[in-house]
């Protein structure tokens, strides 16, 4: 795993010298994406530079080193992640005739790609990557980046230089980096409490779309990219969907079983020390467990505990680390602990990014790099296998409702608004057992009332899905641009409402939030994240070609993935309600962090910056410290911004 970045200046010339030196600047600010090498390449004719950071996992020896050329010296690349079928390609490169000086997979891609062209070698790469490719004959800058949006990769224009790099750090350490923050986007950061690809937070740059290859040309610079698909999430959900699974439960069992095994087994190939993480659910315990049996070693495992009730799983990873018999390690985390990261999230996130549980995210990473260098994690699971609540719920709530006409739509919605939040408070409490937590209560009527305001099943999950319902009432002088979810023409045409939520997430919230988590959590530590549930393609394509009922069965999740986990684990250390990463912000924002949000929700400190009105903000603010409703996630999305500002 490592960091890259570059730029091409056609201005520059024949400055080689400063073309280095610049790109090495650029470079260094990713220093903890690879602390191990460093590395630059300079084609002072075109202006053009590579920078590369080393975090050594395969061929820990110099042969290994980036910027790497191709043995006919036509390509260099610099070059972040793993392809895992590297053996088998070199193999078959072997016997066409190539020879290889080292024993990387860097070098196997340079050879696959002068054997069959680029297009036709990145098809043939079973992992996580994102590289750059200067062609040196033909004068073409190429950006490709993996299927799923595993490795980031941005990019974009900024003073007349193209800029790219696997953080936005690299792109603001060039000189000609001038782009202001784009308050259109900001709005879909505030509704999602993530950047949406293709967007930055800064005018002009992008997030490269995943499974795609971006392509400069020296003849025709200043004009648009040209990107070319080469890997469809859209296209696999619909062929998936359209051809089915033909065999039976049992042989699905055995095919995914397997499956799964041989891309796991390909995962644990490292030349350091290798570990993975452990929630005791049923997606990482189902990696850890195909691990552990073709392990001759105890596999080391890492999970994190919190001493407040109703937030912990660590007792649940315990178990299930005892019964597989892996060496693990846990930590239990006060508040203070979690507390102390808070203040470093800007620096590891590089833009807006308020998803919660990215500080137990990086906490764990933390605790797994004290062991090892390489940990694999079982992210992917709910979004292949339907694990998701939403996929049963919002069915059933917009059933209920759906059939109601407009007009009794918004006549109960209004019903319900007559009694303000805190009257529902009141009778909560009169409830007295049947609401034991008296906040839930507004808020459970506050989701029906946005369910009663929309008019399809598709906006219910939007608004589901929506940390800010109308982002554009409290960001000044915006327009929300268009994303997947409100472009009806980027859907895939799926037979029903499940895999169409399964679809939007595994194209949005997957690549957009999770993968960002897990690489910015774990990159920041120097630690490399292996997800093998998503960066083997191979189960991706396999779970959209199983029907809605290996997925969702009898009221539960992920049901043929159960089946395949309990051939290892008894289902009584799984079988337990879903908790998720979750952490108390909301109890934090009232009492330890109250001093610290209020410092950035002021009121004259928002008109003073000027991106938001304050009026919403001090109203949910106010509302959420007196109790009468729970806001911790519009107001955290704020205060993450903030924060990023004034980083």
């Amino acid at each position: 795993m490592c960091g890259i970045t570059g730029f091409w200046d056609p201005r520059r010339g024949s400055d080689g010298a400063a073309l280095h030196d610049t790109v090495h600047r650029m470079a260094l600010t990713i220093s903890h994406r690879g602390p191990d090498d460093h590395g630059a390449w300079t084609d002072a004719e075109t202006g053009l530079a590579l920078g590369f950071r080393r975090l050594s996992i395969v061929d820990l020896s110099p042969t290994g080193h980036q910027p790497m050329s191709s043995t006919d010296g036509r390509y260099v690349i610099v070059f972040n992640g793993e392809v895992y079928n590297f053996l088998e390609l070199r193999a078959e490169l072997t016997a066409l005739g190539h020879s290889f000086r080292g024993t990387s997979d860097t070098e196997v891609m340079l050879a696959a790609i002068c054997q069959w062209g680029l297009t036709a070698a990145v098809k043939r790469f079973n992992g996580m990557f994102a590289f750059a490719l200067w062609d040196r004959a033909e004068r073409h800058l190429h950006l490709v980046r993996d299927r799923l949006g595993i490795k980031p990769l941005y990019y974009g224009w900024s003073g007349g230089v193209f800029l790219f790099g696997s953080e936005l750090k690299p792109l603001r350490a060039h000189p000609a980096f001038q782009a202001g923050i784009d308050r259109d986007v900001l709005s879909l950061f505030l509704r999602f409490a993530y950047v949406s690809a293709p967007f930055s937070i800064y005018q002009g740059i992008h997030k490269q779309p995943p499974g795609t290859i971006l392509t400069l040309t020296a003849d025709h610079l200043h004009e648009e990219a040209h990107i070319e698909t080469y890997w469809s999430a859209r296209q696999v959900a619909e062929d998936g969907v359209r051809q089915g699974y033909t065999g039976s439960e049992e042989e699905a069992r055995q095919e995914l079983d397997a499956l799964l095994r041989d891309g796991i087994q390909k995962r644990m190939l490292a030349d350091v020390p290798l570990g993975a993480f452990l929630s005791g659910g049923v997606d990482s315990s189902t990696v850890v467990a195909l691990m552990q049996a073709q392990s001759s070693q105890p596999v080391k495992t890492f999970s994190i505990g919190f001493h407040e009730a109703g937030y912990d799983e660590a007792q649940y990873a315990r178990q299930v680390a005892a019964h597989l018999g892996t060496e693990h390690t846990e930590l239990y985390l006060s508040p203070r602990a979690m507390l102390d990261v808070v203040p470093h999230l800007p620096r590891l996130y590089d833009e807006p990014f308020a998803d919660a549980s990215q500080i137990p995210t990086y906490l764990v990473s933390q605790l797994a790099r004290r062991h090892v260098t390489v940990s694999l994690s079982g992210d992917g699971g709910d979004e292949l296998f339907a694990g998701y609540n939403r996929y049963t719920w919002t069915d059933r709530i917009w059933n209920r409702v759906g059939g109601l006409p407009p007009f009794g739509r918004r006549t109960l919605r209004g019903l319900l608004s007559i009694l303000p939040p805190e009257g529902w408070q009141t009778l909560a409490r009169r409830l007295g057992p049947l609401a034991p937590r008296q906040p839930l209560l507004a808020d459970k009527v506050q989701k029906l009332g946005d369910v009663l305001g929309v008019d399809s099943p598709q906006e219910v999950y939007r608004q589901l899905v929506s940390q800010w319902k109308q982002p554009e009432q409290v960001v000044l002088r915006t327009h929300e641009p268009l994303t997947l979810l409100n472009d009806p023409s980027a859907w895939a045409n799926v037979p029903d409402f499940a895999h169409w939520m399964m679809f939007m997430d595994l194209v949005t919230y997957l690549p957009d939030d999770i993968l960002v988590k897990v690489d910015r959590a774990s990159m920041g530590v120097s630690l490399e994240g292996r997800v093998p549930l998503l960066d083997d393609h191979r189960v991706v394509e396999f779970a959209w070609r199983l029907p809605m009922s290996y997925k969702l069965r009898g009221g539960q999740s992920k049901w043929l993935l159960r089946q395949v986990l309990y051939q290892y684990v008894p289902p009584a250390l799984i079988e337990r309600p879903k908790m998720g990463f979750a952490i108390p912000i909301d109890a934090w924002l009232r009492e330890p962090l109250r001093d610290w949000a209020e410092s950035y929700l002021a009121e004259d400190r928002l008109r003073r910056e000027g991106f938001f009105d304050p009026a919403p903000i001090r109203r949910k603010w106010d509302e959420h410290l007196n109790g009468r409703r729970n806001w911790q996630y519009p107001l955290w999305a704020v205060l993450m911004f903030q924060t990023w500002l004034e980083a």
